[in-house]
Formats: C-alpha cells, sequence, structure tokens
C-alpha cells in the first residue's frame, strides 16, 4: 500500500507541475509552431513512458503493461477525436492563435469528466459484470460504423449543450479578443469561443463512451485506468497542434483504430466466456495495429474524409 501511495503521489506531482507549466507558459493567445508542439507531445510520451517503468519498478510486469496498453488505446482513440476539433474549428471560425486557449480549458474539462466517468463506470462494472457484454458489443459497432459508415457532418445548433447555452445567454456573433464572457450593459455575453468549448467538451465525452469501456478489457484497477487516461489527456493539446501539420500521415489511421476497438469489443467478450487474451499480445496486436497505419497512409494516400477537412 505504502508503493502505491508513492505512485499516487508521483502522479500527482507529475500533473500538477507541468500544469503550471502549462498555464505560466500558454498565459495569452498565441500561435503553437510545430516544433513545440513536438517537444511537448514527446515530453508527455517519455513522462509516460517513465511513469509506466516507476510502475514496473514497484508493482511488477503486470500493472506496467497494463498502463502502457490503455494509454496506447487512449491515445490512438484521442486522435480520431482531435479530427473533430479540427473540423469544430474551422466550423467557428476560430483563429489558430485563439485554438490553444481553447484547447488548454477544454482539457481541463475532460479531466473532471473523465474522472466521474471512471469512478461510477468501475463501481457499475465490478458490480454488474454482465456490462462487460454491452460494452464489448458497442465497441464492435463503434468499429464497424467508424471503418465503414459515413461520417455525420457537425450540427453544432443541434447539440444540447449550445441550445441550452443560447437559451440562457445571449451571445454575439462575431469572436472578439480571447474571451469567453464579457459583461456589457449588466448582462453576461457569450462569445462563440464558449460555444466552441461546449462543443468540445460534449464531444469528448462522446468519445469518453468509447474509450473508458475499452480500457476495461485491460483492466479494472482505479489507478491504471484512471492514470493512463489522464497521461494520454494532458498530451492532447500539443498532439492536436503535431497532428494538424501532419494530416496526410494520418488519413488511414482511422482503420487502425477501428481494428484496435474491434479486438477490444471481442476481447471483452471473449473474458466473459472464459477466455483471456494476454495483456502481452494485447500491447502487442494494438501497437502493430497503429503502427501499420501510418506507411499505409503514406503508401496509399489521403482518404476522402481526411482531404475534407484539408480543405475546410
Amino acid at each position: 500500500m505504502t508503493a502505491t501511495y508513492g505512485l499516487w503521489l508521483t502522479f500527482c506531482l507529475i500533473m500538477l507541475v507541468m500544469l503550471a507549466i502549462d498555464l505560466g507558459v500558454n498565459r495569452t493567445g498565441r500561435v503553437v509552431r510545430m516544433r513545440e508542439a513536438a517537444g511537448w507531445s514527446l515530453a508527455w510520451l517519455v513522462l509516460a513512458l517513465l511513469f509506466g517503468a516507476s510502475i514496473w519498478w514497484v508493482r511488477g510486469p503486470r500493472p506496467a503493461l497494463e498502463f502502457l496498453t490503455g494509454y496506447l488505446i487512449e491515445q490512438s482513440l484521442s486522435v480520431d477525436n482531435l479530427f473533430v476539433f479540427i473540423m469544430v474549428f474551422a466550423l467557428f471560425g476560430v483563429k489558430e492563435r485563439l485554438q490553444a486557449r481553447v484547447l488548454k480549458w477544454g482539457i481541463l474539462g475532460a479531466v473532471v469528466l473523465r474522472l466521474v466517468v471512471i469512478l461510477v463506470g468501475t463501481t457499475l462494472v465490478r458490480n454488474m459484470t454482465w456490462l462487460f457484454y454491452l460494452f464489448g458489443a458497442i465497441l464492435l459497432y463503434t468499429a464497424g460504423k467508424m471503418a465503414f459508415g459515413a461520417d455525420a457532418e457537425l450540427e453544432p445548433d443541434k447539440n444540447p449543450l449550445v441550445r441550452l447555452a443560447r437559451r440562457l445567454l445571449p451571445m454575439t456573433r462575431r469572436i472578439h479578443g480571447d474571451w469567453f464572457f464579457a459583461r456589457r450593459l449588466g448582462l453576461w455575453i457569450a462569445s462563440p469561443l464558449f460555444m466552441t468549448l461546449l462543443v468540445i467538451e460534449s464531444s469528448d465525452l462522446v468519445f469518453a463512451m468509447d474509450s473508458i469501456p475499452a480500457i476495461f478489457a485491460i483492466t479494472l484497477d482505479p489507478f491504471i485506468v484512471l492514470t493512463s487516461n489522464l497521461f494520454a489527456i494532458m498530451g492532447l493539446r500539443s498532439l492536436f497542434f503535431l497532428l494538424a501539420n501532419l494530416m496526410g500521415m494520418f488519413a488511414w489511421l482511422k482503420y487502425g483504430i477501428a481494428l484496435v476497438l474491434a479486438f477490444v469489443g471481442v476481447k471483452m467478450i471473449l473474458m466473459m466466456l472464459g477466455l483471456q487474451i494476454p495483456i502481452a499480445w494485447s500491447l502487442a496486436v494494438i501497437a502493430t495495429t497503429l503502427a501499420a497505419s501510418v506507411p499505409l497512409s503514406l503508401l496509399f494516400g489521403t482518404t476522402k474524409d481526411e482531404a475534407a477537412l484539408e480543405t475546410t
């Protein structure tokens, strides 16, 4: 237990220090260049690997492999989420220098939402194991829809949070400065930036319905589920700006993600039938599938979906 407390303390310190640095560096709106985004993405990856190594040293190889597998699943699903973020910014006309500000608060909100979903989800799964069948079926359906279905168009006016906000708050039609709210004539006025933030938060919550059940197929340890998720989420902003500059390299990644979701869905159902896939095999399958998607993208070029994104 003392060792576990030490890991919790280490994790909290890493998050607090990195958050303080991030908030200090990004106080004002500015453009995040590719080199900076690559540096931050690499920093978060190294920190995650070092933390995984510390889990191996303190708790043994299995929890460490569970952490790395969960981290890889969350990162891969986050990439698909980031494509949505790119379209949201284009739809609301958010300039590049303001995107970092929106993502900063969006990711902080996502951390809180994930904490709630993980704690509630872990409790439910431990007490109602039949949910594994449901989660497995959901992941298989999502995988099929991602691989073979047409992407749904973004319609912010149909988003329940946006509709509620527009009923409760007056909103300007154009973005002025970098503010979410301003007080004018005794009234709080919302900026389109705030609506952008609401769409991003709700989109992340929808994606959490895939990523968190997926990691339950790997482990039910709240420490592993929580830390692997938060390491991936905290690195999302830098990954977004890196991805935006390397769009062509990820043209076929959605098919790799679909295969990962299908694999995890099958793994969940097999678990309930008493068939266990070793965690090392799971990590190898997921890593190989995702690693293969980049060279396939380079060989076969962009898909229609990514081509549309590039022209947005």
